[in-house]
């Protein structure tokens, strides 16, 4: 807070508190990805965010992907990256790289980050403690080991919030017979907010939220209840990439999270903003 008063300093304090009474001792998902995750200056504003909200008694989960990274490891590889509707075609090869890669790497420089911000993280994959149990995707095309989710166990994520950690969970998730799956990270956001009992899920995104016209920022739909879903989708004002990502906020949302929000994690402190303001930032589904 450069060149801030002393007094503008305890206003904000002062107003922030309706929302830190609101919030805490609630859990939030936060499906942590895109852009956001890219520019060093978006991860310092995403981890400062969530060492905030954990500092005020807030359990804050993140739940990332790795899209890029996995995409840029195989190409050291030699390997070309194949998608099928959106979906990365996994061999044998691939989901061995797609679970060193998330599992690994990314997962290991999240929990990281998130120390040298002060926070306190541990790193946690669908395999550990069964978190994520699932079957191969049945698809007209085979995905090879593309996972659809059977079953979602919280145990160990609800160890790490009662001891002060932010869970950092990377999807890659068990199979029944020792496979290994690569799971969709919006899904299994929206799967461990529903189990999780979150008040929110939050989805970080590269677009401003749900727009009626997809190339006209200013007509943002703040709010939207899910039964509105099937109507928005005929008119075409849902389409393309943002089907999957808001069946994924109808999906929490019946399932019992209270709200679950798309946001636009190219602003900084976005969370924040979500958090601790009456008109948010992004599309509310309810």
């Amino acid at each position: 807070m450069r060149n801030i008063s002393d007094q503008d300093r305890a206003n904000v304090l002062v107003q922030a508190l309706p929302y830190i009474q609101k919030w805490a001792g609630k859990t939030i998902v936060v499906k942590y990805g895109g852009n956001a995750m890219i520019s060093p200056e978006l991860k310092d504003a995403v981890m400062s965010d969530i060492v905030l909200l954990q500092l005020i008694g807030i359990n804050v989960v993140l739940v990332h992907g790795g899209g890029p990274e996995i995409s840029g490891m195989l190409n050291k590889i030699g390997k070309e990256s194949r998608f099928v509707n959106g979906l990365r075609v996994t061999d044998q090869e691939t989901i061995d790289i797609v679970q060193m890669v998330l599992a690994g790497k990314v997962n290991k420089s999240l929990v990281q980050l998130l120390e040298q911000h002060s926070g306190k993280a541990i790193g946690l994959c669908g395999l550990d403690g069964r978190m994520i149990m699932a079957e191969k995707k049945a698809s007209g095309i085979d995905l090879g080991f593309v996972g659809e989710i059977t079953e979602v166990h919280t145990e160990v994520i609800e160890d790490a919030t009662r001891n002060g950690y932010v869970p950092i969970i990377s999807t890659v998730a068990g199979g029944y017979n020792g496979d290994v799956y690569n799971i969709n990270a919006d899904l299994a956001a929206a799967r461990i907010a529903a189990e999780l009992k979150a008040a929110k899920l939050i989805l970080m995104t590269d677009i401003k939220g749900l727009l009626k016209d997809k190339d006209d920022e200013s007509t943002l739909i703040p709010v939207v209840n899910v039964s509105e879903v099937p109507s928005l989708k005929r008119e075409g004002i849902i389409s393309g990439g943002m089907i999957p990502k808001i069946d994924c906020c109808v999906e929490a949302v019946r399932r019992g999270v209270k709200r679950a929000h798309i946001i636009d994690g190219r602003i900084p402190h976005s969370i924040i903003i979500e958090m601790f303001s009456d008109e948010g930032v992004g599309t509310m589904f309810y």
